[in-house]
């Protein structure tokens, strides 16, 4: 019996922690049965003594990963002393090498996916950078970028069947490079499962493909596809109706949508040869994972698998259309893409995972800033144990498919790479644990990645984060987010511009902020009273703790003698411009004075989240908001 392990010992050697630091500081112990229920959905039953015995004998069996991980000119060790070994590149030049005395080898100063050999002995490693491609290699040393932050759905375009699509961003991404901008930050644009009315972009089925419903068939096909509308009085008259809202309705715009597509599939597809061998060239590219990824929406979702597979491929051809338009027109940077932490438990990206995803535990946050009670966000990933059996190649490929043809890439919840919050199907947000990850095997493959794309890489710190982890990421040259409403030092006061960290992104708000005029204006604080978050005591309550942020934030901003709303919001923009961060991101929200909040946390259909659309005319705001921005930070020369 002295042998059986302690639930707090099993839990430690699989990775889970048992105590963990709340938003105000105290530590708090898990729960027994929370261990014990975690352990069991990873596969590590515990509840009598022999099965603690066999699961603490794999939660610590040593078997060889199939890819080790570590930087240039790191010392790794391999085990036997003082003997000759070889390193092959991938491109197949070799690098002779030797073990020290302690049995470890010297890795080159070439970073790539090596193949080091010892004797009959082979060991693949992954020999990473010191740090990602960063700002000052996309912008020069000197160089201060800004950009706008953009919900791809909510743009407006021609034809844009009541969703935003590649055209209608493209627009915007050239209207931001005109005004100086070297970036455009997407959301989320994820291959989607089902979408119905409580659809998020944060939910997707599949990261490594794209949403078709993006696609803008008008743009790439021309006319043929613009014939197809003219011919179908009916359907152009449901996707005109659309086009008029100003929310979003998923389940509509979707059908729609999927109706105009396979009609331009059935038109177009057969009648331009060189648009067949385009999609024929992007089929054969795409390979098993692309095959299995078709295959999966039309067994779950009933989508025919040629119409998907086209709808696939002009969504693809379009969001490159839209980077490569922005670089020309003289952004450095261009799209940044948004990389959701997790994906639908019973979706494309986690079938084709299989035993390497969690299953029957869903990701969340224990209580902090953004939301009291905590939140369980219905996703799912990858569990660590799955990913270093897999020589890490699920997340590998999910880095290559998101940074492909980006300048960037903006990793949610970046936390997730050291820790997630996980919860058991079924049970409350307060009932989970932490399940600890390879932060530095994830981060060295993340910069390998990054300079391979030349793609930046941006990190979302905010909420529960170890200051660790800050100084890792910052260490390996992933930019944190600073957001204007929590830049303040201990006492509440907002901090100046030049107090703001240089290793992070500036932003004046995220999609699950109110925007800058709705803050001013507690607008988020009436929705939260109108859902029964606030009595009238608490809304009281916090709507005079608002005035007092305002009038803290009005001290420091360069509002000068015109206080109106428009003054102060360019105010606001100047602040976050003139910080210290290499990049400042403006939504658009914000840079149209719009009071709507794209998202608001904990809720689903009680708020309208991820439906609003942006006005049909910009007015001035928009031109005067970049101008302020280029005006602070400097315009960078195309």
């Amino acid at each position: 019996m002295n042998n059986v392990p302690s639930l707090t010992e099993l839990a430690g050697a699989a990775g889970l922690c048992c105590t963990w630091t709340d938003v105000n500081g105290q530590s708090r112990r898990v729960a027994d049965a929370t261990l014990a229920e975690v352990l069991r959905a990873l596969g590590l039953p515990a509840a009598t003594a022999a099965q603690r015995r066999e699961a603490m004998h794999q939660a610590v069996g040593s078997v060889a990963p199939p890819l080790r991980t570590c930087q240039v000119q790191e010392w790794l060790e391999i085990g036997a002393a003082e003997a000759a070994c070889e390193w092959q590149h991938e491109d197949g030049s070799v690098v002779a090498g030797r073990t020290d005395a302690a049995g470890s080898v010297q890795a080159p100063g070439r970073p790539g996916y090596w193949l080091l050999r010892q004797g009959t002995a082979e060991l693949r490693v992954a020999v990473a950078p010191p740090r990602c491609f960063g700002m000052c290699d996309a912008l020069g040393p000197q160089g201060r970028g800004w950009g706008l932050v953009l919900q791809a759905y909510a743009a407006r375009g021609e034809h844009d069947a009541g969703m935003g699509d590649t055209a209608a961003c493209g627009e915007w991404a050239w209207r931001a490079a005109g005004a100086g901008a070297d970036a455009l930050a997407l959301g989320p644009v994820h291959a989607a499962g089902v979408i119905d009315a409580g659809f998020s972009p944060y939910s997707p089925s599949d990261r490594r493909f794209l949403e078709p419903l993006y696609a803008a068939p008008v743009e790439l096909l021309g006319d043929g596809a613009r014939a197809v509308l003219m011919g179908d009085p009916d359907l152009r008259g449901e996707l005109e109706r659309l086009e008029q809202g100003d929310y979003i309705d998923w389940p509509a715009t979707a059908a729609a949508k999927w109706r105009w597509l396979a009609r331009v599939h059935r038109a177009c597809g057969q009648a331009a040869p060189d648009v067949m061998t385009d999609l024929q060239r992007y089929e054969r590219d795409g390979g098993p994972a692309l095959a299995a990824h078709v295959a999966f929406m039309h067994t779950r979702h009933g989508h025919n698998p040629a119409v998907y597979l086209f709808a696939q491929w002009l969504a693809t051809r379009g969001w490159q259309r839209v980077h490569d338009g922005a670089r020309r027109a003289g952004m450095k940077i261009g799209l940044i893409a948004d990389l959701a932490i997790g994906f639908d438990p019973h979706g494309a990206e986690a079938h084709a995972a299989g035993d390497t995803a969690l299953h029957g535990l869903l990701l969340g946050a224990p209580p902090d800033p953004f939301c009291a009670a905590g939140q369980v966000w219905g996703i799912t990933s990858y569990s660590p144990t799955g990913l270093a059996s897999r020589g890490f190649l699920p997340f590998i490929q999910l880095l290559r498919a998101v940074m492909h043809d980006r300048g960037g890439v903006r990793i949610d919840h970046i936390l997730g790479l050291q820790r997630l919050w996980v919860v058991p199907d079924g049970a409350g947000a307060g009932e989970g644990a932490y399940l600890r990850y390879p932060v530095r095997d994830l981060l060295n493959l993340v910069a390998i990645e990054s300079w391979r794309q030349r793609c930046i890489v941006i990190g979302e710190d905010l909420g529960l984060v170890s200051p660790d982890i800050r100084t890792l990421l910052a260490k390996r040259g992933v930019l944190g987010t600073d957001v204007l409403a929590f830049c303040r030092d201990a006492t509440g006061a907002f901090l100046p511009p030049q107090a703001w960290r240089r290793d992070a992104v500036a932003m004046t708000g995220t999609h699950d902020l109110p925007t800058l005029v709705g803050w001013r204006r507690g607008c988020d604080l009436r929705w939260r009273e109108r859902l029964g978050q606030l009595d009238a005591s608490r809304l009281r309550h916090e709507q005079m703790q608002r005035r007092h942020d305002v009038a803290q934030l009005d001290r420091v901003l360069p509002i000068g003698s015109h206080k109106d709303a428009a003054a102060v919001r360019l105010a606001a923009l100047r602040h976050v411009a003139a910080s210290a961060a290499p990049l400042a991101l403006v939504p658009v929200e914000d840079a149209l004075g719009l009071d709507g909040q794209v998202n608001l946390p904990g809720t689903v259909d009680q708020h309208p989240n991820w439906r609003r659309r942006l006005p049909r005319r910009l007015g001035a705001a928009l031109q005067e908001a970049m101008a302020c921005m280029a005006e602070v930070r400097g315009r960078n020369s195309p």
